[in-house]
């Protein structure tokens, strides 16, 4: 064999020993079991460890849709909401990829939710799918690709992949990015090929048939030929008799056009004529339009003038009226002077005897020493009442809640003891026929204990739900409800002896130090498809002592609480180790046979409870806040029966000096208003005296009218000289207007004169118009026919030169083209023939093998071209392919030779047949056996997974893919295989350009060799995980985490 080809091209690995593409850490949140994660990955092989169930298969789901991938890939759920923790609403999956620097680092981020929704993040920042697609392909990231991903649950689908399928797998992980592109055009050229060579076959048989066929028809079709030429030139002849047509309606146009223009001429004389005897009836009309103007004018200035008249009239007639208004008010003026002389004699004596009484009033001095005494007192009690009312009011308030409170802490009592002796008559019932005597003993001796002592046990127990309280009262026995509890010996003796004559049952608890409380917790995603949500010691609350009696003796932490759901799947409940549960319905136990390892089980109703479902008691601490409150009520009452009497005496007193302060006052005020009224009476009568003096006298006032009224009179004479001057105009106004409109009655005779003959004119041009009209009319009539005539010749027939020089040959008249017609028609019809459509079938023929011998041209062509195109990419698909699966088959049968057995991988070749090309693995486990093709049916499973491993190691050196994920793909192997399949592993992890690779296993061999390359990742899961977790989070490779655990011995 030639020089091998190099395997890959080395890669630079960072100084952290990461490739491009690494997963460098994994972070987790309310993903499937876990509620949190990180974890940080180490640049080679990485192995997964933990328990079933732990959550090894989580992380691979989470690479998988944290990178792109769809939940169906996975082969678990089909919605992405199913891989979010039960009982949360969202979840979220963070991927760091190594980048291509040193210090470049891609986080990708992939948040879900239950409501199948995702969200996507690179570096922090919301951005579409395709943007993580294309950062995934990037560095070739194939996470549906079975050698580069292997999934727990689809390492059976390696297994069942055809060789087509497996070479289609192993050429999009390794070798050269090309060869899947490639390997696709050649199956699509070859499917190209076939059908070019199929369509060649066809079609050459197809124009074979149809040549022999026309080549029986070649006599007939002449004769045919001869009718068709025959009734061709008859069909020539018609598509000339429309042309004859249009001829004859196109002659009729041109007559009719004649004629239209005959008429247009004649309108126009006439039009001339009508418009000379127009042009003098036009300038009378203006003239007569310029006169009527005119008096237009004057009327208007007449109608101005009188206007002006009757606005001048009633102006002299209103200063008439008012010189004759100013003589009345003359007349009036000297009889209220009369009068006003009268009103000053009694002004003066009224002021007179107001003043005099004014005199007569005696001086009062009010006592301010007196008022200004009892203005302190009074503002001292106030003060005094003040204070008081306020502690009145803030002892009325905290009285009131005191109240409230008293009578909450009463009615709390009341209802306590209703629920209690319920509680204590149930218990009689059940046959403790002296419990209430018990209880009230108790109740009256509790001080005479050491320690808190709880009893009956019924009225200790709180449950909030009625179907949980049904669980609680039938797991535990009658007998411990009616029973008391104490925590101390001499406790439990003193109450066994006080207790004795009413068969009370006694119990004493004793605290375990030792013993830790089971944590409830339902983490199986099993034990939630079942329906079990809750444990019988979670779902009541009872004081400790009481609480940890019924979960010690009765085994609480052991009984389980499911739905409906969880009827309907009973049986599969016990394969969860679950030998004690209850439903709405039923009550289900298994228990083991002594005398061997079978198990029985038993399913009963629930029973008839008694009644659980309800407070607690804090009957004494009630009772001792009711006396208290009681007290405090009383005392709080007395202190505000006091405090009442000495606010009333306090009001009493200042409301005396009030009344003293108000006598004293009212005696001022009426003094002052008794003085007020006189002054203010003087006052009035002073100012109604200078009025009625100041006032004018006579003489003034009639000088004044006088003088007023001569003003009125030389106003009334300019009026009447200005009504003189208007009526002068208005003569003349009238004399004018009269004068031109004579003028126009005179043209409007003249007007009428020449509208007689105007008449005459207007009738022959009308008749001239009404002619051009008609004949208008009838020259488009004439055209709608030569156009319609035309149409229907050019629908026939359009002239061309070839035409026109046929219709030149043929008679020139319709009659004549017509007999010519029938003469063509009758000798075609004399020649006869059999088949009437063989022409048509000749031709047809004929034009079929024409096209297809095209199409066989063409297709020739393209096989050529297509096979050289097939050539030239086989030349560059299958060398690198054989190469490559030479160079797998190397490094696959040093493998299993190192581990005592033999296998190969080899190319399944086909020829052109690309589709068909496939790799084979065949191995064999046996010295004696045969090389045998990997199969469910020729090896068992663990020959299987160890081949499936050992080709997986294969790749690992060719590989383009930055990491490999392979999921307890050791589960079936025997310990020889598995421990020769890790050393493999370890070997190829540890090559320069291995790409990393996750290993997860539930269990590893002892004593196995791990080196350098080596990281495990242990998964912990539980709820005391949190501090062992942290001294694994110490290291980072098995090394340092050796040398820990070390130094730490």
């Amino acid at each position: 064999m030639s020089e091998r080809r190099s395997k890959r091209a080395k890669i630079t690995r960072g100084h952290d020993d990461y490739l491009p593409g690494n997963i460098t850490e994994i972070e987790l949140n309310n993903f499937m079991t876990f509620d949190s994660l990180k974890c940080k990955p180490g640049p080679r092989l990485n192995l997964v460890i933990g328990p079933n169930g732990s959550g090894k298969s989580s992380i691979v789901c989470a690479i998988a849709l944290g990178l792109g991938g769809e939940p169906q890939l996975l082969g678990r759920a089909t919605s992405v909401g199913a891989y979010v923790k039960r009982g949360e609403e969202a979840g979220y999956v963070k991927i760091s990829l190594k980048g291509e620097t040193e210090t470049e680092q891609i986080i990708i981020t992939r948040k879900i939710n239950t409501s199948n929704k995702s969200e996507w993040l690179s570096n922090g920042r919301v951005v579409p799918k395709k943007d993580i697609v294309e950062i995934i392909q990037r560095f070739n990231i194939q996470v549906n690709n079975l050698t580069q991903f292997l999934p727990q649950d689809r390492v059976c689908e390696f297994a069942k992949l055809t060789p087509v399928q497996l070479l289609e797998e192993t050429e999009k992980a390794v070798g050269d990015p090309q060869l899947p592109i490639l390997h696709q055009t050649l199956v699509e050229k070859s499917d190209e090929l076939k059908n070019i060579k199929r369509a060649i076959a066809q079609n050459g048989d197809t124009v074979n048939k149809l040549k022999a066929l026309n080549k029986e028809l070649e006599k007939d079709v002449e004769r045919v030929r001869q009718r068709e030429e025959l009734l061709s030139k008859a069909d020539t002849m018609k598509k000339k008799m429309p042309w004859l047509k249009y001829d004859v309606k196109k002659a009729e146009y041109m007559e009719a056009k004649k004629e239209e223009k005959d008429a247009k001429k004649k309108l126009d004389d006439a039009a001339k004529s009508l418009n000379d005897f127009k042009e003098p009836i036009e300038k009378q009309k203006r003239e007569k339009a310029k006169v009527d103007s005119q008096c237009k004018k004057f009327s208007q200035m007449m109608k101005q003038n009188a206007e002006e008249r009757s606005v001048a009239l009633d102006k002299e007639s209103n200063l008439s009226v008012d010189v004759r208004g100013k003589h009345n008010e003359m007349e009036e003026l000297k009889k209220n002077e009369e009068k006003r002389q009268q009103k000053i004699l009694k002004a003066k004596e009224d002021l007179a005897i107001a003043e005099q009484d004014l005199a007569n009033l005696p001086h009062y001095e009010i006592p301010k020493d007196e008022l200004g005494n009892l203005g302190s007192k009074i503002a001292d009690l106030r003060v005094s009442v003040n204070h008081t009312r306020l502690q009145k009011t803030e002892k009325e308030t905290i009285l009131k809640q005191k109240k409230n409170t008293l009578m909450q802490c009463t009615d709390r009592l009341k209802e306590m003891d209703n629920r209690n002796n319920k509680l204590l008559q149930l218990l009689k019932k059940s046959g403790a026929g002296s419990i209430f005597e018990a209880y009230h003993w108790l109740q009256q001796h509790r001080h005479e204990f050491n320690k808190d002592v709880y009893g009956p046990a019924l009225l200790e127990v709180n449950v909030s739900n009625r179907l949980h309280a049904n669980y609680l009262e039938g797991h535990v026995p009658q007998y411990i409800w009616k029973s008391f509890i104490t925590q101390d010996p001499d406790d439990r003796d003193f109450l066994v002896k006080n207790l004795k004559s009413f068969n009370i049952p006694i119990l004493n608890y004793i605290v375990d130090e030792h013993r830790h409380k089971r944590p409830f917790e339902i983490s199986e995603q099993k034990m939630k498809a079942l329906g079990i949500y809750s444990r019988l010691d979670q779902v009541f609350d009872a004081p400790e002592a009481v609480k940890e009696v019924l979960i010690g003796q009765f085994g609480l932490d052991q009984s389980y609480i499911g739905s409906k759901k969880t009827d309907e799947k009973g049986d599969k409940v016990a394969e969860l180790g679950i030998s004690d549960f209850w439903t709405p319905e039923n009550h289900y136990r298994w228990s083991g046979s002594r005398y061997g390892n079978h198990k029985s089980a038993s399913v009963e109703s629930l029973p008839v409870t008694l009644d659980l479902d309800a407070d607690s008691g804090e009957i004494e601490e009630l009772r001792s806040r009711e006396e208290e409150l009681h007290r405090d009520v009383i005392d709080m009452e007395e202190y505000l029966k006091m405090l009442v009497a000495e606010q009333r005496q306090l009001e009493d007193e200042a409301a005396k000096l009030e009344k003293q302060r108000e006598e004293i006052i009212a005696i001022g005020t009426h003094e002052r208003k008794k003085r007020k009224e006189i002054v203010n009476r003087v006052s009035q009568r002073k100012s109604k005296l200078e009025q009625l003096e100041q006032e004018e006298d006579l003489d003034t006032g009639m000088a004044k009218l006088i003088e007023q009224a001569a003003k009125l009179n030389r106003r009334r004479s300019q009026c009447a000289i200005h009504i003189k001057d208007l009526l002068v105009q208005a003569v003349g106004y009238n004399w004018r207007y009269a004068e031109k409109h004579l003028a126009s009655l005179e043209h409007e005779a003249k007007i009428k004169e020449f509208d007689i003959g105007l008449k005459e004119h207007e009738k022959l041009a009308q008749q001239a118009s009404l002619h051009l009209e008609y004949c208008k009319k009838e020259v488009e009539e004439r055209k709608q026919q030569l156009l319609v005539a035309k149409s229907q010749a050019e629908s026939i027939a359009v002239i061309t030169p070839e035409l026109e020089r046929e219709f030149l040959q043929m008679p020139t008249t319709i009659e004549d083209l017509e007999a010519a017609i029938q003469d063509n028609i009758s000798q075609a019809n004399s020649i006869l023939f059999v088949n009437q459509n063989i022409l048509e079938e000749y031709e047809h023929r004929r034009e079929k093998i024409d096209s297809l011998s095209k199409k066989l041209e063409t297709d020739e062509s393209e096989l050529k071209n297509c096979i050289t195109e097939i050539d030239s990419l086989k030349e560059n698909w299958l060398p690198k392919l054989r190469s490559l699966v030479a160079q797998i088959n190397e490094t696959f049968g040093r493998n299993f030779q190192e581990m005592a057995v033999a296998g190969e991988v080899s190319l399944d070749e086909h020829d052109m047949d690309f589709n068909q090309f496939g790799i084979l693995i065949k191995v064999k486990f046996r010295q004696a056996g045969q090389l045998q093709v990997l199969s469910a049916h020729h090896q068992s499973g663990g020959e299987r997974s160890v081949s499936t491993i050992l080709y997986l190691v294969s790749l690992q050196d060719l590989t383009f893919c930055p990491f490999r994920v392979v999921d307890e793909i050791n589960q079936g192997m025997d310990p020889i295989n598995e421990r020769k399949m890790f050393q493999q592993l370890v070997r190829a992890a540890s090559q320069p350009n291995t790409p990393q690779c996750f290993l997860l296993t539930p269990k590893l061999l002892p004593d196995l060799e791990y080196s350098e390359a080596c990281t495990i990742l242990n998964i912990m899961n539980g709820p005391w995980i949190d501090q062992p977790s942290k001294a694994w989070s110490c290291g980072e490779r098995w090394g340092v985490v050796n040398g820990l655990a070390q130094q730490s011995g």
